[in-house]
């Protein structure tokens, strides 16, 4: 049973590592560049108060 948990252990953690790469190199691949630089604009767009 210990070797079960120990194995089921190990699985998650190489499981989560991966997603995690996964999502790193979605974010930096260099055609996905332009849509988040536009996605970072959002804030500053259509704000015409200024402060007010």
């Amino acid at each position: 049973m210990d070797d079960a948990l120990r194995l089921l252990d190990q699985f998650w953690l190489i499981w989560l590592f991966s997603i995690f790469v996964a999502i790193v190199v979605w974010a930096m691949w260099p055609r996905n560049k332009e849509k988040f630089e536009r996605y970072g604009r959002i804030p500053f767009e259509g704000d015409d108060r200024h402060g007010e």
